[in-house]
């Protein structure tokens, strides 16, 4: 790739307010943050040294396309306004298509997962306890297998550089209120459905995702941060799905199996990604991006 690759943002025509694994958000006014998607990547809670070309964008674009898909289940904390109106014209080439303009909202304490497939740490959790995150399942589920229903297996939201947590339903209850835990375990679960629903006819797979809500004055829930992307779902070919084993992933697996063979303690700093693992990784984030947009 030729386009500029975006490590770090480094705008100056707006307060910057915080930097996260992916996203750098900034100050707009008192009721916007301006939210910039770099190509930043990490994995097992480590921010890598190597970015992946056109990463950002691909997640902005996808996300787009999901909010406005799903506008109709919970509204979503875009405004509409240009992200590039509002920072210096030399400072749009590090917001061009990688960024959104925000509505200022409270975030809830959870991210809500919902899990439709047994994969990942819900495998390892099934194969020692026949439940996952202690929802029990029936018996003889194999890995990559169909749930009878979604489930809702919140966690906690932890700091940058450690890991979040599962936690059980009762308390995210006690977080929440039991009336707003409801409300978003039934947004997450119905958010998950109807994009699935949609993916499978793109020929993709979503086994699993992860969304995350706010609240505004009046404590009206939206959804927020970004929405079924390779970065917060796992994404699945359609024509490579066999029960009984993990089918290859729309995301940054490549970028794990490396780090694994790598006996590296998942400790910063996280070693350099060589070029061909960037590129592998980079093809898989586009190629859900034209699956799933055309």
């Amino acid at each position: 790739m030729s386009e500029q690759v975006i490590q770090e943002t480094s705008l100056t025509s707006l307060p910057l307010l915080h930097r996260g694994k992916v996203r750098d958000l900034y100050a707009v006014d008192e009721e916007r943050l301006l939210v910039i998607q770099t190509d930043r990547l990490s994995a097992f809670d480590v921010i890598l040294p190597t970015p992946i070309p056109g990463k950002g964008k691909v997640l902005t674009a996808v996300s787009n396309f999901w909010f406005a898909k799903l506008a109709h289940v919970i509204p979503n904390h875009l405004t509409g306004i240009d992200p590039e109106s509002v920072v210096a014209p030399a400072e749009r080439p590090q917001v061009a298509g990688r960024a959104f303009v925000v509505r200022r909202l409270k975030p809830l304490p959870i991210e809500a997962i919902v899990r439709g497939y047994v994969a990942g740490s819900g495998w390892k959790d099934y194969r020692a306890s026949g439940a996952i995150c202690g929802i029990a399942l029936p018996a003889g589920l194999q890995e990559a297998s169909k749930l009878p229903q979604p489930i809702f297996t919140p966690s906690t939201k932890a700091p940058k550089g450690t890991h979040d947590e599962n936690i059980p339903y009762v308390e995210a209850e006690r977080l929440l209120g039991a009336v707003r835990a409801a409300e978003v375990r039934d947004a997450a679960i119905r958010l998950y459905r109807e994009a699935a629903d949609f993916a499978a006819t793109k020929g993709i797979i979503i086994a699993d995702t992860k969304f995350e809500f706010g609240t505004d004055a009046a404590g009206r829930l939206y959804l927020i941060d970004e929405a079924l992307t390779p970065d917060s779902s796992r994404f699945w070919p359609r024509d490579q799905y066999r029960v009984g084993i993990s089918p290859p992933s729309f995301d940054k697996q490549f970028v794990r199996d490396w780090l694994e063979a790598q006996h590296w303690n998942k400790q910063p700093p996280a070693p350099v990604l060589p070029a061909d693992v960037l590129a592998k990784t980079a093809a898989k984030y586009e190629e859900a991006a034209r699956l799933l947009l055309g």
